[in-house]
């Protein structure tokens, strides 16, 4: 049986929480109060979109911010660009977002390259972009973020031999996400773009060999904010993606 050196320790830990915790099953907490007496929040989706935390507690009170649910929902991709110039404090902003990221053993295998020039914007959209889709418009970002992946051997060439799960792919997706959203959240556009071909990109932000891009993402202040919204019949009702078990 093969061990790698990441997991082992996750897991003593996961089975001396097990074993402290016993065969205690969690109370429920259907009246709003938690072991301890404590109230309680619950978190409810309704169909419009909106989120209700409800405190289930003596007095209860009720928020339909939305919060982190209502951010997801704004973010859509968008293909059409102000000339407006983005903060660099912002693109800090997105790209610490990003770097938080979790990844399999914490081995980070994201690397960024933030394209402001202009000439390099337009040899990423010309050159850099497979044939068959255009997508000049991606030359009216005043940014494009080239997310590019480094691998390590043992998570990211070795385990996949055994698990069948290519862990890097899975982190850049999770680190992106977190991009766009942070971007969302800043009044930004952003759109992922993956019809590249990496070598040339490479070429352009002047990565090593090591460092494989993965995706293009453009980003800037929407030139029609409700522009691209996709219509709700777009997304799959949940009863299609779900089976509970």
């Amino acid at each position: 049986m093969l061990f790698f050196p990441c997991h082992y320790p996750v897991f003593r830990k996961r089975e001396q929480w097990r074993s402290r915790r016993g065969a205690r099953q969690p109370e429920s907490q259907s009246h709003g109060h938690s072991r301890t007496g404590e109230p309680t929040m619950t978190t409810q989706l309704h169909q419009d979109g909106n989120v209700e935390n409800q405190r289930t507690a003596d007095g209860s009170s009720t928020d339909r911010a939305g919060g982190l649910i209502d951010l997801i929902a704004r973010r859509v991709s968008c293909r059409a660009y102000k000339p407006d110039p983005v903060p660099e404090s912002h693109i800090l902003q997105i790209l610490e977002a990003a770097r938080l990221a979790p990844s399999a053993c914490n081995q980070q295998p994201w690397r960024f390259a933030v394209v402001r020039d202009p000439e390099a914007r337009r040899r990423i959209v010309e050159e850099g972009f497979l044939p068959g889709a255009r997508m000049t418009w991606a030359m009216d970002a005043p940014v494009h973020v080239v997310i590019g992946m480094e691998r390590s051997f043992v998570t990211h060439r070795l385990a996949p031999t055994v698990s069948g799960v290519d862990y890097p792919w899975v982190d850049i997706g999770i680190a992106g996400e977190h991009l766009v959203l942070a971007a969302t959240e800043l009044g930004l556009g952003t759109c992922w773009i993956g019809w590249i071909k990496p070598r040339v990109i490479a070429g352009i932000v002047g990565w090593p060999r090591s460092v494989r891009p993965v995706v293009v993402i453009t980003i800037g202040y929407p030139r029609d904010p409700a522009a691209g919204v996709p219509p709700r019949s777009r997304r799959k009702d949940l009863d299609q993606l779900v089976r509970w078990i």
